[in-house]
């Protein structure tokens, strides 16, 4: 019995040791495409002088301009909001018991973004600019963030609130979202109709996700945002496990479910909003790395969670470097590319009808 049980926990410490090996892989591969990410574009600059000038050596005074004030911000940038995306999409799938469940699917961030361009066209919390470059500038980032995060949860209140009924699917649960979405993408059209010309322009270009116009400064606001959340979501891990099992599995294990789905809805929620507030509407990420991450390490959030935000800063760093280097010297708004790929993995999911 004692050399059995020996072997079963040899082939879990494997089992968990394969897991870890894969989100190792995934940081190294971080780390490799930031630097080529950094060192591709417009102008080439060599990967080896990209690292001496993250070191602190000034190879050339161009390079270093381009690369601290222009590539290193939007590189990050793209890391955190894929992570904050991916990390949102993985809890809400967990906490909803819904495979489809993500920001852009549940109509998250189409209310994110209505409540931030109410900031910018009706509070003022905004100035508009005819330069392509720079369409949106956020002169109060709280306000703007505030208002995001409020038309977010009212989204989140409804969707908790049906998933409180008797009987209710996750499909229906995503038409519920899909119909919120519908209704905040043409409630932000409404503003853009009372709009001027250049406030129109400046809005319809805001809503493209990208990553470039965020700033060092609004940087680190997304940064602590997404980082409280994913150590919150880690601290959590073990009950999202146990809300995988079933609602009454979790509440036999002592897990308060509602107190669990209300705070992890409301975390999903705030990062939601402060990725929409200054990068725009980015779709898909939190639908797709999850899924992708739990083809290579399986169901179990103890790993899934760290997995995810790993698969999603990768995937949104890949897809910001192409749509850099696409149709140079012009960048392609990311946000285009990640619905190029989310679509046609929404429909296999909606088809397949249950998780990969």
């Amino acid at each position: 019995m004692s050399h059995q049980a020996g072997d079963i926990a040899g082939l879990y410490k494997e089992h968990t040791a394969k897991k870890r090996t894969y989100i190792m892989v995934g940081f190294v591969l971080l780390l490799v495409v930031s630097v080529l990410s950094i060192s591709t574009g417009s102008v080439d600059i060599p990967p080896q002088d990209v690292i001496r000038t993250l070191a602190g050596d000034t190879v050339s005074t161009t390079w270093d301009s381009i690369i601290w004030n222009v590539r290193l911000p939007q590189v990050l940038t793209a890391l955190v909001a894929g992570a904050g995306l991916a990390v949102t999409g993985v809890v809400m799938q967990s906490i909803l018991r819904n495979p489809l469940g993500s920001p852009f699917t549940l109509g998250i961030s189409n209310a994110a973004a209505f409540g931030a361009a109410f900031s910018v066209i009706i509070l003022g919390a905004g100035s508009t600019s005819s330069r392509v470059g720079d369409a949106v500038t956020i002169n109060n980032p709280y306000i703007t963030t505030v208002a995001a995060f409020v038309f977010a949860m009212l989204v989140t209140m409804v969707i908790l609130g049906f998933s409180k009924v008797r009987g209710t699917s996750p499909e229906v649960m995503i038409l519920v979202g899909v119909a919120m979405g519908s209704l905040f993408t043409a409630g932000t059209m409404f503003l853009q109709y009372f709009a001027d010309d250049v406030q129109l322009a400046s809005m319809v270009f805001w809503t493209f996700g990208d990553t470039a116009r965020a700033s060092w400064e609004e940087l680190g606001l997304i940064t602590a945002i997404v980082g409280a959340s994913i150590i919150y979501f880690t601290f959590n891990r073990w009950r999202y496990n146990a809300i995988d099992a079933g609602d009454e599995t979790a509440k036999g294990l002592g897990v308060n479910v509602e107190k669990v789905r209300l705070w992890g809805m409301l975390w999903a929620s705030l990062v939601t909003a402060i990725i929409v507030a200054f990068l725009g509407v980015i779709g898909f990420v939190g639908l797709i790395c999850p899924h992708m991450a739990r083809r290579l390490i399986g169901d179990d959030h103890r790993f899934l969670i760290t997995g995810s935000v790993v698969m999603g800063a990768l995937l949104l760093l890949c897809a910001d470097t192409m749509a850099r280097l696409m149709m140079q010297p012009y960048q392609l708004p990311v946000a285009v590319l990640t619905s190029f790929l989310g679509a046609p993995t929404f429909i296999y999911l909606i088809l397949k009808g249950r998780r990969i």
